[in-house]
């Protein structure tokens, strides 16, 4: 049986699943291609530079949400 996910549990694993990208993309996939002949690349560098720069643009929209869904869960308090 599956319980629906709360929007807080769900972006915490977004979070987490784009840090997990964001670490492989940053750990050295651009350097090992640039050591080999440009024939023999297995993907352009240029491609994981627009790649880091997609997943960081979205690990700060889902931190946005994160923070903006705990403002709204405090303020949400005081009005109760």
């Amino acid at each position: 049986m599956s319980f629906p996910t709360s929007d807080d549990a769900l972006l915490h694993k977004l979070e987490r699943n784009v840090r997990a990208e964001l670490t492989e993309v940053e750990t050295g996939r651009t350097e090992d291609a640039l050591a080999v002949p440009i024939d023999e690349w297995i993907f352009d560098p240029a491609d994981a530079q627009r790649e880091k720069a997609g997943l960081r643009s979205l690990l700060g929209a889902v931190e946005a949400l994160e923070d903006g869904s705990r403002l709204a869960e405090r303020d949400g308090d005081r009005d109760a």
